[in-house]
């Protein structure tokens, strides 16, 4: 696949490989400059299951989220990278600043986020949980920050 799947596709394969009993794992971000933080998180939530489904912020998500001069990658780029790494199985984007749709459609077994977001703060745990599945935070990579690359590249 080098492309992301719609939510509508996505939650047709979501009832095979519940039926087959596939524990799927979903987490979400922006992505824009993929890092080493980037994979270490992708690494680690593909590690809680058997697939793991990124769900990916729109171009216009990132902007309402990170203001303008974001995202540095447009959206069909960081999808096909996050699906050339192998821990990555499917993408999916989202246009609204909070993967909530995402999550109701799929109800994963396990959500995963980084561990900066608070467990009463991350979207889809509720429900996530109510369907019988877990909420996973996984630690930071110190440094390891898309918002400190882009300072980076544009100090002098």
């Amino acid at each position: 696949m080098t492309g992301p799947a719609s939510l509508a596709d996505l939650a047709r394969e979501r009832l095979v490989w519940r039926a087959a009993g596939t524990r799927t794992v979903l987490t979400n971000g922006c992505f824009d400059l993929l890092h080493p933080g980037h994979v270490a998180l992708l690494e680690a939530a593909r590690r809680e299951g058997d697939l793991l489904v990124v769900a990916l912020n729109s171009d216009g998500s990132v902007r309402a989220l990170k203001g303008q001069g974001r995202p540095v990658v447009p959206e069909q780029e960081r999808a096909e990278t996050l699906l050339a790494l192998e821990a990555v199985d499917r993408v999916v984007l989202y246009e609204e600043t909070t993967p909530i749709e995402v999550v109701r459609a799929l109800l994963p077994d396990v959500l995963v986020k980084g561990a900066d977001w608070a467990a009463d703060e991350v979207v889809g745990r509720v429900e996530v949980e109510a369907a019988g599945g877990r909420l996973v935070r996984v630690a930071l990579v110190p440094g390891r920050s898309t918002s400190a690359v882009v300072d980076r590249i544009r100090q002098p």
